[in-house]
C-alpha cells in the first residue's frame, strides 16, 4: 500500500523520535565518566523534551486541512505504521558506542543525519496543500543539534 501523509502525521513522528532522543542521551549519560559529560547529555536530553513539546505545540497551530487524512484508513493502519517508522529509524535499536563520549557524540550526530534525511524523505511525500512548508521547521531543530555535537565533539570537556 502507498502512503501520502499529512503535516498532523509528519508531526507525531516527530515527537515519537524526540521522546526516542531524550531516551538516548538519558541512557548515554549513565555511561560517561565525567560530571561534565553527563551535564551535557542531559541537557541534551531536555532539549528533546523541549523539542518534543515544540512540536506537538506547531501540530496544534495546523490547519483543519494540514491534519486531513489523505489516505483511507478505516483500521488506522497508518498510525501504527508512522509509530513503527519513528521507533526504528532514529536513536531507537542502534548499536551505539557509549564506552566513550566520542562514541556517544558520534553516534547522535549519525542519528541526527538520520533524522534529517527521514525528514526530507518525508516532506516529499506531504502535499502542498497538507502542511509540506511545516516539516522545514523539524528539520531546523534537527539541524541545529548537529552543529551542537560536532562543536562538542571537536572541542572535549576537560
Amino acid at each position: 500500500m502507498g502512503w501520502d501523509f499529512n503535516a498532523d502525521e509528519i508531526f507525531e513522528m516527530a515527537e515519537q523520535i524526540e521522546r526516542n532522543g531524550a531516551k538516548y542521551y538519558r541512557n548515554a549519560a549513565e555511561f560517561v565518566s565525567t560530571e561534565e559529560d553527563k551535564k551535557f547529555l542531559i541537557e541534551l536530553a531536555e532539549m528533546e523534551d523541549e523539542h518534543e513539546v515544540t512540536f506537538a505545540e506547531l501540530r496544534k497551530d495546523l490547519s483543519l486541512n494540514e491534519k486531513e487524512s489523505v489516505t483511507f484508513d478505516p483500521e488506522d493502519e497508518a498510525a501504527q505504521y508512522l509509530k513503527a517508522l519513528a521507533d526504528t529509524r532514529i536513536f531507537y535499536k542502534k548499536t551505539i558506542d557509549l564506552s566513550s563520549m566520542e562514541g556517544v557524540l558520534t553516534g547522535a550526530i549519525t542519528a541526527e543525519k538520520d533524522s534529517i534525511a527521514f525528514y526530507l524523505g518525508m516532506k516529499e511525500m506531504v502535499g502542498t496543500n497538507h502542511g509540506k512548508n511545516h516539516i522545514d521547521a523539524i528539520i531546523k531543530e534537527e539541524m541545529k543539534h548537529i552543529s551542537l555535537l560536532s562543536k562538542r565533539l571537536l572541542t572535549p570537556a576537560k
